[in-house]
């Protein structure tokens, strides 16, 4: 009798660890949401308020540092943060990124001037780094790959809700709260999520015996900062071929070179460069690349275009792209599903890769005749391919290294993306305006020109107040212009699909043990990850 209850004690026990952890990880789930959702909505909501802050704190010719202060502290803190968190462990880096992110977000809604807000931003910037990077690490630590399907759906709703909702939010924030609020919205979201991750959380602690690669960090700061600085100037502050953009392009690649060079010699390297050795590794980081780029072109582009040809209000922009955001959720939903039920997911990124070529050909075919269900529908196609490819990339990049590399994993893939929504919305934009110019001037003569000399992408107001010929002139551009943008995606959208072929279908991890070879019926222990 005594035997049977001491056998029964422990079984009651594994099945108590058994329902207790899914319910924990759950718990966690909602933290790490809510810290995603931050990053996401952010620059989308301080994006709706410009208008307003610049009104009240003026510097309007520093506007644009707003915007780049945040986006070059993020790209250069990304892999930085991925790497403290594989040698001092992920919830501390996690805990101290939110932490850095608030104090950001509230000194923001403080500042005075242009000067202050930008500096501020800066900070905010270098806590959102490690806000992307840390979720996906520690859901790479939680969560088997295998099982991980389960729960990209909510991802990729987080996502979809953020580039919907953030103008929406934005917008209704800044009339009947104030501009300040659109930072201050940030701390009761952080607050939340820091005291969830702080109770739940549970995560082994690490102690690195060798200390931090600051040559490494500087080096890939520098060669970070001088790319996003590239992208972000070229062919808009100054001319591609001008004397300050072949600077920075000759420090980035310096840093650059010298980073990849120390590397191999440091004794902690900050990106260690044998995850590269990894074949699915690399390709993930070449899909990724090329996903952020046609990604946030898209998302530039289609409301412009939408906007200034078909006519749709500026105020519901992020409702603009609900069939390109709803087939991406749909897809990306199915793909976790299938890839968790059945441990496959090689087809994924090569239909994904055909389904965005075939996007982004049919919406370089918009014109100003295309109706808004048939943009509607172009864009529901590229949607589909992105869904294929968004969760799937990160989950077989963290799959193809071990689990002491799990952040440095997660921050370049996270890094890639950055870099290569960088490069989109720099290049399509340049392809952009340089079509609009030439079509403006083609159809409305030196009137043409004079509109368009500042900047070739027009707001309402001012698009109101043009000549009726000017305006069809416009619309004709813009639509020339898109498909230009477009027709150069659906180029680069081929790497995509290229690199899929080459994709290595290697077992996920955690995927259906064999039984137990003890002999005597015992099952494997239960390992609490929360």
């Amino acid at each position: 009798m005594a035997d049977t209850k001491a056998a029964a004690v422990p079984g009651r026990a594994q099945e108590d660890q058994a329902e207790k952890k899914p319910r924990s990880v759950r718990v966690v789930l909602l933290a790490l949401m809510i810290a995603m959702m931050l990053a996401m909505l952010d620059n989308m909501i301080v994006g709706t308020a410009m208008p307003t802050i610049v009104g009240d704190l003026g510097g309007l010719e520093h506007l644009s540092w707003v915007v780049t202060g945040y986006t070059l502290a993020t790209a250069a803190a990304t892999p930085i943060w991925g790497k403290l968190g594989d040698m001092y462990g992920r919830k501390g880096a996690f805990l101290s990124s939110i932490v850095i992110f608030l104090v950001g977000s509230a000194l923001s809604g403080m500042a005075q001037n242009m000067g202050q807000l930008i500096g501020f931003r800066a900070v905010q910037g270098l806590g959102a780094g490690g806000l992307m990077v840390g979720v996906m690490a520690i859901i790479g630590d939680l969560i088997p790959p295998r099982e991980r399907g389960k729960y990209t759906g909510m991802m990729a709703g987080v996502m979809a809700l953020a580039m919907i909702g953030g103008p929406l939010v934005g917008g209704t924030i800044t009339d009947n709260w104030g501009w300040r609020w659109s930072f201050y919205i940030n701390l009761p979201l952080g607050a939340v999520a820091l005291a969830l991750v702080s109770a739940v959380l549970h995560l082994p602690k690490k102690r690195s015996k060798v200390g931090i690669d600051y040559l490494g960090v500087v080096l890939l700061t520098v060669g970070i900062t001088s790319i996003v600085l590239v992208t972000t100037w070229g062919g808009t502050q100054y001319s591609w071929t001008s004397a300050r953009i072949m600077e920075l392009i000759g420090i980035g690649v310096a840093a650059l070179v010298g980073f990849v060079f120390w590397q191999t010699r440091a004794a902690e390297p900050v990106l260690p460069l044998h995850i590269f050795r990894s074949r699915n590794f690399t390709l993930m980081s070449v899909i990724g690349f090329v996903t952020g780029f046609v990604m946030f072109g898209a998302t530039l582009f289609l409301p412009l275009y939408q906007q200034s040809v078909q006519g749709a209000s500026a105020t519901n922009s992020g409702l603009l792209l609900l069939p390109m955001l709803g087939a991406m959720l749909v897809t990306s939903m199915i793909s976790g599903r299938v890839t968790t039920s059945t441990g496959r997911y090689k087809a994924f990124p090569i239909v994904g890769g055909a389904l965005m070529i075939v996007g982004l050909y049919l919406l370089s075919l918009m014109d100003t005749g295309t109706s808004r269900f048939t943009s509607g529908v172009y864009m529901a196609v590229l949607g589909l391919g992105m869904g294929c490819l968004m969760q799937i990339t990160m989950l077989v990049a963290q799959n193809s290294v071990e689990m002491k590399d799990m952040g440095v994993a997660s921050s370049s893939t996270t890094l890639f993306r950055t870099l290569g929504s960088s490069f989109g919305v720099a290049i399509m934009g340049a392809l952009f305006n340089h079509q609009v110019q030439h079509v403006m001037s083609e159809r409305a003569g030196a009137l043409g020109s004079k509109v368009t000399e500042k900047s070739a992408q027009l707001d309402a107001a001012s698009l109101a107040k043009l000549p009726q010929a000017a305006r069809e002139a416009y619309q004709h551009a813009v639509s020339s212009g898109t498909h230009s943008a477009f027709l150069l995606g659906t180029v680069v959208a081929v790497i995509v699909l290229a690199a899929a072929v080459f994709v290595k279908e290697v077992p996920l991890r955690g995927g259906p043990q064999k039984p137990s070879q003890d002999g005597d019926g015992t099952p494997p222990p239960v390992i609490e990850a929360v």
